[in-house]
């Protein structure tokens, strides 16, 4: 049997729901990918330039770092990865994620929150900068979240 994980950075609380619940309706376990240092409302404040969201967004070299650098995916088959979408594409805390962990060999399922963005681009940017990695595209989710994301 299969087993999966449902790993997910959240910001503000939405994403972290839909991860719950989407662990729930495909039997998985779950992991949040924390940052060192949470983020603030001011720090998510996309208007700013300044903000710390907008700053890290704006460097593609940009890796906050984790409150947890490694974890452990050993014996997970399908990893799921959810976030909120900024700039069009994956917060960089999940480019660190990506980065300080071993996914080689693992089916890893796309899926993010969004207010108006689409899925495609956030995937296909991760597709592009990790081209060695199985990624594929999930679902935004929102409102009720079931186990039909791939």
């Amino acid at each position: 049997m299969m087993k999966r994980l449902v790993t997910y950075f959240s910001a503000s609380g939405v994403t972290k729901r839909a991860a719950e619940q989407l662990a729930q309706a495909v039997g998985a376990d779950l992991h949040e990918i924390r940052p060192a240092r949470e983020y603030s409302r001011a720090d998510l404040d996309w208007t700013n330039s300044k903000s710390r969201s907008s700053v890290e967004m704006n460097d593609p070299a940009s890796r906050p770092e984790l409150a947890e650098e490694k974890t452990d995916l050993s014996g997970y088959d399908r990893v799921y990865v959810g976030f909120p979408i900024w700039w069009a594409v994956a917060p960089h805390a999940v480019n660190t994620f990506i980065e300080n962990n071993d996914l080689a060999g693992k089916e890893i399922v796309v899926f993010a929150t969004s207010g108006g963005s689409r899925l495609e681009p956030a995937v296909r940017s991760l597709q592009q900068q990790y081209p060695g990695l199985d990624i594929k595209a999930g679902k935004l989710l929102h409102g009720k979240v079931t186990g039909d994301i791939i």
